[in-house]
């Protein structure tokens, strides 16, 4: 940045400003840490000539362990993406109106747990259900690491209720996937042939204005090689309908990339010796009793309405240090 010319670009300056962004989230509770460090080594000389500071030295050390378990939870956020904004798609499952229900459910948890970490949300694409909920939904979450904290939540989402929809005498299971992808930039390149796109264009329906409901402003395209499929239908323009599709496939087949990774290092280490990614993830139970449990990494919690409430950083942190720890095991052995 110090650079002579280096305002003469200034989109590629932006884009510099927004890598070092992320860099200096790590840089400086670094710094702070070790600082703290040094503090406490030197009140640990003091605390052994004067032993009324030792309440003062336990003091600092819990303060200075918290902020360590904080910075080791980003500094697991190392992947190519990881600090990117989000993505983050919805698709009702099994279960009817109970599952589109469901479905608008998770788009809440999704959004309150944004909200309290100070990002932004954009909604991207919403089919809404006709009795209740939503069929789909697609929303983009702005802020630094929003990718990297939400990548463990794609997959199938199971909820056991008393339906509200039906007699209300017995226990329904509702199904919803969830799929999570990065927003990539210039910096992590994917490649699609144009003879690998099928571009289709389409009427939005649904609320959106008289404008998207006559013109085919709806832009799908499909990358033939994987059947990978990406659409949006937000805009009223089908120009910014095309890029904004376009971004979303890139970022599918980016994350596809990074499963076939992921996959190796689950086959070698998961004792079923099976690959888990798009299987049932999370179990939410409402009735007879109350719990949400995360079945890959054996974590639980009674309190389900909280984490519906998007009270849901133990699953998200619990997934960061098995899919760390796995890394660094298939590393150790290579």
């Amino acid at each position: 940045m110090g650079e002579p010319g280096f305002w003469d670009n200034q989109e590629k300056a932006q884009k510099v400003i927004n890598q070092l962004k992320p860099l200096n989230g790590l840089l400086k509770p670094f710094q702070e840490l070790a600082a703290a460090v040094a503090d406490i080594g030197a009140l640990a000389e003091l605390c052994a000539e004067d032993a009324s500071l030792e309440p003062e030295l336990d003091r600092e050390i819990a303060k200075t362990s918290a902020k360590l378990d904080a910075f080791e939870l980003k500094a697991m956020l190392s992947g190519p993406a990881d600090a990117s904004n989000a993505f983050l798609r919805i698709q009702a499952g099994a279960g009817g109106t109970d599952a589109c229900d469901w479905s608008q459910m998770l788009l809440r948890m999704y959004m309150r747990w944004a909200e309290k970490h100070g990002f932004s949300i954009e909604m991207v694409d919403e089919l809404k259900n006709e009795e209740a909920g939503i069929q789909s939904a697609q929303i983009r979450i702005v802020g630094d690491y929003a990718y990297g904290y939400l990548q463990g939540e794609s997959g199938v989402h199971r909820l056991v209720r008393m339906s509200p929809f039906g007699k209300g005498d017995t226990r329904q299971t509702s199904f919803a996937a969830v799929d999570v992808t990065p927003e990539l930039d210039d910096s992590i390149e994917i490649e699609v042939r144009e003879c690998d796109l099928r571009r289709d264009t389409f009427r939005s329906g649904g609320p959106g204005g008289q404008h998207q409901n006559k013109t085919e402003s709806g832009v799908r395209f499909t990358h033939l090689p994987t059947g990978v499929a990406a659409e949006s239908r937000s805009e009223r323009s089908q120009v910014k309908n095309s890029a904004n599709a376009m971004a979303l496939l890139k970022a599918k087949l980016y994350k596809i990339e990074e499963q076939k990774r992921m996959a190796a290092v689950e086959k070698t280490y998961d004792s079923k010796g099976e690959v888990a990614w798009g299987n049932q993830i999370r179990n939410y139970v409402l009735q007879p009793y109350t719990m949400a449990k995360d079945v890959r990494l054996d974590v639980e919690t009674p309190q389900v309405m909280a984490v519906l409430d998007g009270d849901i950083d133990r699953f998200l942190e619990a997934y960061l240090r098995q899919k760390t720890e796995k890394l660094h095991r298939k590393n150790g052995s290579s």
